[in-house]
């Protein structure tokens, strides 16, 4: 044997993970649970915002933050579990404040935006070329790439909540904004019940009161029955005094604004209160049931992710034969 030591190698589980490192590949048998799991695993979870606790500050940033500053003056509603924009993993919400005599200026997006009017009087929205004036509980369209402001006559803050697609850009970088040259885009008054961008709380009240039984529950829909965007949709239910509603799991998921009475929502069994103003979230796979308190009637307004959930061929419910999906 020669006197130069021999030096056997012995190649390990460990070596190789160091070496996969070092040429920037991992194994996928060390992630196989995380990125394939047994069941659908948002990574955000239920919350309530209440309007009591955000109004003050809401109206605090009306005086202290000009209009020239903000642009769009807005308190975002932000997951606990995630950081901005994130309401559930697929939905941004947030409270927007426009005060009397403001602008806020002209510009247009990529994202689909819906927003349902909370208080106020005198705001206007212009939507590439329709100034359209916002009612309470009035939900107002923004389609995607439409130049838009928003604005305030007489006297009071006009509040509502905005409903975005924005963290899907998270994943699809493909969004950005375009500022038109002046504050205001050239619009006209339309009127609101006959605009295509508008559904009157008023029309939509009188549809979930026609529905028989102690909950129903109505979307939001163009004329030709479609959903109003590709990404986003939404709807409305209304739950009698003192009863609940059914018991529901879906890969959806939803942003809830309560938009009278109060009650309850017990969320992957845990009991979440709520009263008019508040909103509130509810990630996918998350089972969840409305109930409404005794006295008076609960009306919600809600938007989703369900068009394109349902479009990329991902949507289920807990109660589905999810062996009828199997395809060819």
């Amino acid at each position: 044997m020669s006197t130069t030591e021999q030096v056997t190698t012995i190649d390990s589980e460990e070596q190789l993970l160091a070496d996969l490192e070092a040429s920037k590949t991992l194994p996928l048998w060390k992630q196989m649970a995380r990125l394939n799991p047994p069941a659908p695993n948002p990574t955000t979870i239920p919350n309530v915002w209440r309007y009591k606790s955000i109004r003050p500050n809401l109206e605090r940033a009306g005086n202290l933050v000009p209009e020239s500053q903000a642009e769009r003056r807005v308190l975002m509603l932000i997951n606990p579990a995630r950081d901005a924009p994130y309401t559930t993993d697929t939905l941004y919400a947030g409270l927007q404040l426009v005060m009397p005599n403001e602008i806020a200026r002209a510009h247009r997006h990529t994202a689909f935006a819906m927003r349902f009017i909370i208080e106020g009087q005198g705001g206007f929205t212009a939507v590439h070329g329709r100034r359209i004036q916002m009612q309470r509980g009035d939900v107002i369209l923004t389609p995607t790439w439409n130049y838009h402001d928003h604005g305030k006559d007489g006297s009071g803050p006009m509040v509502w909540l905005d409903g975005l697609d924005l963290p899907n850009f998270r994943h699809f970088p493909v969004h950005f904004v375009q500022h038109f040259d002046q504050p205001r885009y050239p619009a006209a008054d339309v009127e609101s019940a006959t605009s295509p961008l508008v559904f009157p709380w008023s029309e939509m009240r009188a549809r979930l009161d026609a529905e028989p039984g102690d909950w129903a529950y109505c979307r939001y829909l163009k004329d030709d029955g479609r959903e109003v965007s590709r990404v986003l949709g939404g709807c409305a239910e209304r739950l009698s005094a003192g009863t609940s509603a059914p018991t529901r799991r879906e890969t959806t998921s939803a942003v809830y604004h309560v938009v009278t009475g109060r009650g309850r929502s017990i969320i992957d069994g845990k009991e979440y209160l709520w009263e008019e103003g508040d909103t509130f979230c509810i990630p996918s796979w998350n089972r969840y049931q409305h109930l409404a308190d005794a006295g008076v009637a609960v009306y919600l307004y809600r938007f989703d992710d369900r068009p394109m959930i349902d479009a990329l061929g991902f949507y289920r419910s807990e109660e589905m034969d999810v062996e009828k999906l199997v395809s060819d």
